[in-house]
């Protein structure tokens, strides 16, 4: 009898395991407080410049994914280099919140992306 409910036990553990796999979104990383439209609140300034002065000041990122906004949480150092931009992240969902595992410049027409991970440096072209 004990045996079969360690089994189970588990077996059940071991779904949970599968079930909180990190998912990859792509999408802009923006913050809160203007999410998909920084023209209202920074009409003279590029989403990227608008994104960094907002977070600047305290508001958390986010990722604009379509029709869908996720506060994004870990990983402050690299989503700041990557305001503005358009990348693949990786991560944990729980409700509308992304715990970033992993994040790299999506960068269409290219076969190789840049891979950033926790720890690691990212040099990005000047345009």
């Amino acid at each position: 009898m004990k045996s079969m409910m360690l089994g189970v036990v588990l077996s059940v553990l071991g779904v949970g395991g599968v079930l909180a796999a990190d998912q990859t979104w792509t999408g802009a990383i923006s913050d809160k407080m203007c999410g998909a439209n920084h023209k209202a609140m920074c009409a003279k300034m590029t989403d990227r410049e608008c994104t960094q002065a907002c977070t600047k000041g305290g508001t958390p990122y986010v990722l604009v994914a379509g029709d869908k906004v996720y506060q994004l949480t870990n990983h402050d150092a690299d989503l700041r280099t990557h305001a503005g931009h358009t990348v693949n992240l990786t991560g944990d969902l729980k409700g509308d919140s992304i715990r970033v595992s992993t994040d790299s410049m999506s960068t269409p027409g290219r076969k190789r992306k840049r891979e950033l991970t926790i720890g690691s440096t990212l040099a990005l072209p000047v345009k």
